[in-house]
C-alpha cells in the first residue's frame, strides 16, 4: 500500500525507542519546521487543532488524531494554532537488518534459541483517529513517567503496545487475510522438508492460491515460494552452525533434492557457500 495511507516497517528489527514527550501550545503558537530529522515522529493529539504539513500534503489534527512523520520528509507548520492544543509526540527509529551485521556469538545464540527468524511488516497509518483514546494517553503518560535511568526495557515494551495498538485500528478490515497469511506460513514451516506449492498450500488451506500469494506478500513481504526458501535456508544455517554433517546430508534435511541447487540458492541469498559460511562461524 502506498506510504499516503500506510507505512510499512519490515522486521526485524523492532523500532527503537528515542523519546517521548508532550508539548503545549497557546493561541499563535506554530509547530517547528524540520527537514531529514533522521528519525520517525509520531504525534497524538490530546486537545485542540494542529496545523501541519509535510512534503506538501496538510493535515488538520484534533483529539484522538495521529500522524506519523518520516525521517526524510520536511514538515512544518500550515498555520498557528487558533485555540489552546496540546499533543504527544514520539520518537523512535528503524534501521534495516543485515545478517553481516550479527557476530558469530550472537548468531549461534540465534540459532540455538531460534532456527527461524519470522520476518514481518508492520504496517501503520500514516494519519488516523484513535478507536482506544483513554489506552493509548494511558501509554503515553506512563511513558513519560518513567525514570530517566534503569528504564530501557520498560520503554521498548510501552513503544511496542503502542505501535500494535495503532496497527490493529487500523488493520481490522485485514484480519481475514493476515490470519490467513498467518495460517499458511504455520503450513510452510511444517511441511517444508516437502514439495509444496502454491497449488498444494490452496488445496490445504481452502483459498484461491491467488489470494493467498496476496496475503503472504502484505503480512510477510514475500509469497509462499520465497517464504518456504528463506525458511529452508535459515533451518540449513542452523546446521551448518551446530552439527558436522555433510552439505548434501543438510540439504536434504531441509528440502531441497539436489546439492548442487541448494548451494546454489544459499550463496545468492547469503552471499557465501554453505561451506565458507560454517567455516566463518566455527573458526
Amino acid at each position: 500500500m502506498s506510504e499516503d495511507t500506510m507505512i510499512e516497517l519490515k522486521t526485524p528489527p523492532l523500532p527503537y525507542y528515542l523519546g517521548s514527550g508532550r508539548s503545549d501550545f497557546q493561541i499563535g503558537d506554530n509547530h517547528p519546521n524540520r527537514k531529514n530529522l533522521g528519525i520517525y515522529d509520531l504525534l497524538i493529539v490530546i486537545k485542540g487543532e494542529l496545523h501541519i504539513g509535510e512534503n506538501g500534503r496538510q493535515w488538520t489534527l484534533t483529539e484522538g488524531d495521529t500522524l506519523l512523520l518520516i525521517p526524510d520528509g520536511e514538515h512544518y507548520s500550515v498555520k498557528p494554532c487558533d485555540q489552546d492544543t496540546s499533543f504527544y509526540w514520539v520518537h523512535f527509529e528503524h534501521t534495516v537488518w543485515r545478517e553481516s551485521f550479527v557476530k558469530s556469538e550472537s548468531l549461534r545464540a540465534l540459532f540455538s534459541s531460534r532456527p527461524f527468524i519470522n520476518p514481518y511488516t508492520l504496517r501503520l497509518p500514516k494519519q488516523t483517529r484513535l478507536s482506544n483514546l483513554e489506552g493509548a494517553f494511558d501509554l503515553m503518560q506512563q511513558l513519560l513517567d518513567l525514570p530517566i535511568d534503569s528504564s530501557f526495557w520498560e520503554e521498548q515494551r510501552l513503544l511496542a503496545q503502542l505501535l500494535a495498538m495503532l496497527e490493529r485500528g487500523s488493520s481490522r478490515t485485514g484480519s481475514v487475510a493476515a490470519r490467513l497469511a498467518e495460517q499458511a506460513a504455520a503450513y510452510i514451516q511444517k511441511n517444508y522438508k516437502e514439495k509444496i506449492t502454491n497449488e498444494a498450500l490452496a488445496a490445504a488451506l481452502h483459498f484461491h492460491p491467488n489470494y493467498i500469494v496476496r496475503c503472504m506478500k502484505s503480512k510477510y513481504g514475500r509469497t509462499p515460494i520465497e517464504y518456504l526458501l528463506d525458511y529452508r535456508l535459515e533451518r540449513a544455517k542452523r546446521l551448518l552452525v551446530t552439527t558436522e554433517w555433510s552439505i548434501e546430508r543438510i540439504a536434504e534435511e531441509v528440502g531441497f533434492r539436489y546439492s548442487p541447487y541448494f548451494s546454489s540458492c544459499f550463496k545468492q541469498s547469503v552471499g557465501l557457500t554453505p561451506l565458507k559460511f560454517r567455516k566463518q562461524y566455527l573458526n
